[in-house]
Parts: C-alpha cells; structure tokens; sequence
C-alpha cells in the first residue's frame, strides 16, 4: 500500500510550513517541497478547502498553517486527501467485501491492521519542537 502523490505532496507542503513557522509564497514552497509550482498551487487548494491551511492573498500574501503544527496529525492529512485510510478495501462503510460467501475469516486482521495504522498516523504531528533524528 502507497500513498497517493497529492497526499506525499500534501505532507510535505505541510511539514515545509511547520518549519518555516510563517506565511510562505507559493512559489517558495514549490522550490523548497520539490514539487513544482502548478502542482503544488493545486494541493494547496485541496489544503486550503480542507481547513489545514490558510491563504492571503495579495502582495504579502502567501500560505500559513490553519492551526498550530502540534495539533495536526499525519493521518489528518491523509485522510483529507485520500479520504478514509483502510488496508483492505472490504473495510469501512463504502467498501465491500468481493467473497461470494461473504465475510473473509481475514477481515478481522485487516481491520486491526488498519486501527493500528492510524492509531500510529494520529500519534504524528508536525510539531517541530519533538523532531526524531
């Protein structure tokens, strides 16, 4: 299982803010993620749509963090963008089990899988205070 692009990008815009601490240009934060420029103004609308971040416009204009870093959490903006994280497809509300006799005896491992996974997702925050080197 893989992340998505727009979500390793979305991370990265994130964690880029966390450490600048300050409103950054959109521009800046392409240069300083690696994602380019176009691709990074689009992530940062999704961003911005989903309440993470807050833009300004205008000549001093630019991107800061919605809230303090320490109170977002990687599966937030997991989530955000990929919408509910769950190992398997057969889990949560909108997915469906593709076993003709229905329930797979392995659902119930995939669904531990998947709790644990965000239990640890939600236990990282962008707080720059408790970087793990």
């Amino acid at each position: 299982m893989f992340l998505n692009l727009e979500t390793d990008y979305a991370i990265r815009i994130i964690n880029c803010l966390a450490i600048a601490d300050k409103r950054m240009d959109g521009k800046t934060i392409a240069l300083e993620t690696g994602v380019t420029q176009r691709f990074s103004l689009k992530i940062l609308h999704r961003l911005v749509s989903s309440g993470l971040i807050k833009s300004y416009k205008g000549t001093k204009g630019g991107y800061v963090l919605a809230r303090p870093a320490g109170e977002i959490t990687l599966l937030e903006v997991v989530e955000k963008m990929n919408g509910d994280l769950a190992f398997c497809k057969c889990e949560g509300e909108i997915g469906h089990c593709t076993n003709p006799q229905g329930i797979c005896r392995f659902h119930a491992i995939f669904d531990e899988v998947s709790n644990d996974l965000k239990k640890s997702l939600k236990k990282a925050t962008f707080d720059t205070k408790n970087i793990k080197k």
